[in-house]
């Protein structure tokens, strides 16, 4: 069953960019779907993704707002903030929605307010 300490460690890993933390949640079969990208399909990928993110934003936070749990899967609020690689402020809002499977995440999704910004 999902639950609050999987979601801890996952936006703990992202806001202390622990890739090897933030691996240990997904297996070769996880998704994720970011905005405007094809399907990342694998661990290896998922963290490859995360490592070009965090160049793009060299500092960048998040906080969730709200947390819905139903059995296997989860929505969360969250809000970001932080600094692109030029230098320039960014912040966005958003829903990433869960699943989890055996104790891994499964499936992820995110959909954002502002994608214009990517």
């Amino acid at each position: 069953m999902l639950d609050n300490h999987m979601l801890n460690k996952f936006f703990t890993s992202m806001n202390n960019r622990d890739m090897e933390g933030m691996g240990e949640l997904f297996t070769e079969e996880s998704e994720f779907y970011f905005p405007k990208t094809q399907p990342l399909i694998g661990r290896e990928r998922i963290i490859r993704f995360f490592k070009i993110l965090f160049r793009q934003y060299p500092e960048l936070s998040f906080r969730r707002k709200e947390t819905i749990i139903e059995g296997q899967r989860a929505a969360v609020h969250w809000t970001n903030k932080g600094v692109n690689r030029r230098g320039g402020a960014y912040e966005n809002e958003g829903v990433t929605l869960f699943e989890e499977s055996d104790g891994m995440i499964r499936y992820m999704s995110d959909f954002f307010k502002d994608t214009e910004k990517f």
